[in-house]
């Protein structure tokens, strides 16, 4: 019998797809077919894959053309899938000639002609572009128009901004104007005016990513997400941290059970980059402590703990009645205690640990935007370190997920709106200072 593997990415499965694979087919009497992982897509810059690996399986299955469907997830592994399997011939599309000679040591391989005229990549770039407008003063806008040329679909309409040095496209001169020219928002502009411009995109239907908070109270922010349902929008927390992999597989490990019962979670986020900015009489285009640092650093307390605590409290170091230069909140639950630390005035470690009866997870500086974690036991011999492929700062992953809500009209699990709205209501007891003590 001769054994025949090929290997793909099969997203949005197409008559291409399905000739080369009956092609492979024809080249022996037995056909595996390798679907690459996610994991392994985004290490070689393939980011815009639109479907699950599931879903491509599941269109690589249905063909019935595979006796064998495996996942590829690691470089490297098709020597190992070679010899393990007892392949006679490899064979991939004429597109990669040359590319995996090296293979001819192991097996015979062959290249097949592509179909012309379709291409998975086509076909995304098909469907009906986004024309993202950009509001805000900070330069992360610019490194989000840098990442939209990323993904496929986004086009950068132009921004709008009171920043001069900003240098992204067509600059409109108005928010009005801008919403005009664009299909979704991604808003960077201050917290104070999250609300009134999200409110203003929802009403006229675009869709919106806006750094978090969203909004400055519990109550704007529930407002913001049964306005977005009623519109038929999709509506958005820009944290990037939360569509990173290392983040994502860090939180199911930590849900797991892998460190046991988990006892408590402290999360450091400080910065002094603003720190020139920092005076009485001069932050009012500059983000405090609690709002550029507070949402990352309760994502993973709300995430592994949920939202339902007992008890917090908020201390803060201001510098006047809205700006602080450092804040700690202290969360407590049932069985379980948690702390944030955060600050724009002051300097930390930028680490996340995560504390269980187990063991415990050790996330270093800086965890929001890690591609690496441990996990550590009493016995260091039985620690785990892991590797995740990490692009544009995860700002790229996080335009695909709002790309993929907005063609399948479906919010994201990313964020859920308990985590969104919960990290509201902290930042409004800061302002209307509940549960509050401030250091002088």
């Amino acid at each position: 019998m001769i054994k025949v593997i090929t290997y793909g990415t099969y997203d949005l499965l197409h008559y291409g797809h399905i000739k080369l694979l009956e092609r492979a087919k024809a080249l022996g009497d037995y056909l595996i077919v390798g679907v690459t992982a996610d994991d392994f897509d985004k290490s070689r810059g393939k980011i815009n894959v639109q479907q699950s690996l599931m879903q491509r399986i599941d269109a690589v299955r249905a063909t019935g053309i595979a006796d064998e469907i495996i996942i590829e997830e690691y470089e490297g592994q098709k020597i190992d899938d070679i010899q393990r399997f007892g392949i006679d011939i490899f064979t991939v599309g004429s597109d990669w000639r040359g590319k995996f000679d090296y293979l001819n040591e192991y097996c015979k391989v062959v290249y097949l002609d592509r179909t012309e005229g379709i291409s998975s990549s086509e076909i995304r770039s098909e469907r009906k572009k986004i024309k993202l407008g950009i509001v805000g003063e900070q330069f992360l806008a610019e490194k989000v128009a840098h990442e939209c040329n990323y993904v496929n679909g986004i086009e950068v309409s132009g921004v709008y901004t009171t920043n001069t040095d900003i240098k992204i496209g067509k600059k409109f001169d108005t928010f009005d104007e801008l919403l005009n020219c664009s299909d979704a928002l991604y808003i960077i502009s201050h917290p104070t005016l999250h609300f009134k411009q999200i409110k203003k995109a929802i009403d006229l239907k675009k869709h919106v990513l806006c750094e978090a908070p969203i909004a400055l109270s519990l109550e704007e922010s529930r407002k913001l997400h049964q306005l977005a349902d009623e519109k038929g929008c999709i509506l958005m927390d820009a944290l990037k941290t939360a569509y990173s992999t290392a983040y994502s597989r860090m939180i199911l490990l930590a849900k797991g059970g892998k460190i046991g019962k988990i006892i408590s979670i402290d999360a450091t986020a400080t910065s002094l980059r603003d720190i020139n900015l920092i005076s009485k009489n001069n932050v009012s285009h500059t983000w405090n402590s609690i709002c550029a640092w507070g949402p990352t650093s309760m994502l993973p307390i709300f995430q592994i703990l949920g939202t339902d605590y007992c008890k917090k409290l908020i201390i803060s170091k201001l510098l006047n009645d809205d700006f602080d230069i450092f804040t700690k909140v202290e969360f407590i639950y049932d069985d379980s205690v948690a702390t944030l630390k955060v600050g724009k005035g002051v300097k930390s470690e930028g680490e996340l640990l995560i504390s269980g009866t187990k063991g415990y997870i050790y996330v270093p500086a800086p965890w929001w935007k890690t591609d690496y974690f441990e996990i550590r036991y009493e016995n260091p011999n039985d620690n785990k370190r892991y590797f995740y492929q990490l692009d544009g700062e995860g700002i790229r992953y996080e335009l695909v997920a709002f790309m993929d809500a907005i063609q399948s009209k479906h919010h994201p699990t990313y964020i859920s709106r308990d985590v969104s709205n919960a990290i509201c209501n902290v930042i409004e007891d800061f302002y209307a200072r509940k549960d509050f003590f401030e250091l002088k």
